[in-house]
């Protein structure tokens, strides 16, 4: 592996989890991880994503939704799917890089019988401060979870 890991975030539709993923690993783990997000479709950067994560100090208004297809050529040591989806059809990347799974729960899915916009918030929150857990773990986090079979 290279001295900073690549660590790319892969998702359905790169507009939540993966970037939160990514905003919270160039936030707390910039010096050590250089991240990026992407999806196996680009659903656009989800507003409610990018509200938490203010609310949080990290601005990801400046992140925009990524096809895999872009990081074919990307040397990464590490891809983490964080949804289910992503992780029954990750594609196979070329050289080294490990495929784990961390999966986390689908905010706008979660968000969907939500009495108002608060909750629908709320909804979104609680995985971004799941993530934030996650990330804050690395890199040695990635060295516990198993790569897919």
């Amino acid at each position: 592996m290279s001295e900073t890991l690549k660590v790319l975030y892969l998702c359905t539709g790169n507009s939540c989890r993966s970037q939160m993923a990514e905003g919270w690993t160039r936030h707390l783990k910039g010096e050590q991880i250089e991240a990026y997000s992407a999806g196996i479709e680009t659903h656009g950067l989800s507003p409610r994503a990018v509200a938490v994560m203010a609310e949080a100090g990290v601005d990801i208004s400046g992140q925009r939704s990524q096809d895999v297809s872009e990081f074919a050529d990307v040397p990464l040591d590490v891809v983490v799917t964080v949804c289910s989806h992503a992780h029954e059809t990750c594609p196979v990347f070329p050289g080294e890089a490990r495929v784990i799974h961390v999966g986390f729960d689908d905010p706008p899915a979660m968000a969907g019988n939500a009495a108002d916009e608060q909750a629908a918030l709320d909804c979104y929150r609680r995985v971004r401060d799941e993530i934030r857990a996650f990330v804050e773990a690395l890199p040695e986090a990635l060295n516990t979870q198993e790569s897919p079979s």
